[in-house]
């Protein structure tokens, strides 16, 4: 965990939470709070310091190898019949290198913008490709996303999600999305006794996603339905992980 600890708590993350006011005062949410302390939001931030890029895809990468593992332990039989994934704004591939070889038959394409794709390290059956996900994403059996989301609007989500639909087969493609789920009488009812703690550990990343995104947010079940139709996607389902995550499955109507 230290790498996602250093990231959280490095001055170019905490001037954001120190800015918190400017991201409340207005009403229109035209600047958030990254954007008052640096002057650009995180991802050109990260694009322009490549030492700040590093300690983000290092925080990333951390908590994909706690992640994943849970996925892949939980529900293992997401990823049959997928033959290629593509992993949309997949960091330095640490995601894709673990699924690869949990489930050696599968071929990865990592997915992210071109300055972290181009630095990320070599890994057998995981090609890297630089790209933007709001105007294209890479051909795949699946795309997966994790921990991509939460970061943009609903609209931006949709637009994001429409790129990935349009990159997956319309007859046995799918999204694979890992994200928290929060809030709702339904979640109680599936989650039972540890719902509130998983409420609380929801509530605070949805303050992250105030402090460090101009849009991102954390979603209920009902949010993260209207996001997957208004995209495209009529069906989907969702598996319970050993982590503040769950496992949504969304398929082209």
């Amino acid at each position: 965990m230290a790498a996602l600890l250093l990231f959280e708590s490095s001055p170019v993350m905490l001037a954001s939470w120190h800015n918190l006011s400017a991201r409340i005062s207005l009403k229109d949410n035209s600047m958030s709070s990254f954007e008052a302390a640096h002057g650009k939001d995180v991802w050109k931030y990260a694009e322009a310091d490549p030492k700040h890029s590093n300690l983000l895809n290092n925080a990333m990468a951390c908590d994909a190898r706690i992640v994943v593992s849970t996925i892949i332990d939980g529900c293992p039989e997401i990823f049959e019949g997928v033959n290629t994934i593509v992993d949309v704004g997949g960091g330095d591939g640490t995601t894709l290198r673990l699924l690869v070889e949990a489930f050696p038959w599968i071929n990865g394409i990592n997915f992210d913008l071109p300055h972290v794709a181009s630095v990320a390290p070599h890994a057998i059956c995981v090609v890297h490709v630089g790209g933007d996900m709001f105007n294209y994403v890479p051909k795949a059996d699946a795309a997966f996303l994790m921990w991509v989301l939460h970061d943009w609007s609903d609209e931006e989500c949709i637009q994001i999600l429409t790129k990935c639909r349009e990159a997956i087969p319309q007859d046995n493609g799918k999204v694979i999305i890992v994200e928290a789920i929060i809030g709702g009488k339904e979640e109680s009812i599936i989650r039972g006794s540890n719902n509130e703690k998983l409420k609380d550990v929801g509530l605070m990343l949805d303050m992250v996603m105030m402090a460090h995104t101009s849009n991102g947010k954390e979603r209920t079940s009902k949010e993260w339905a209207y996001v997957l139709n208004e995209a495209g996607f009529g069906r989907h389902t969702i598996s319970h992980i050993n982590a503040v995550q769950s496992v949504i499955q969304a398929y082209p109507s």
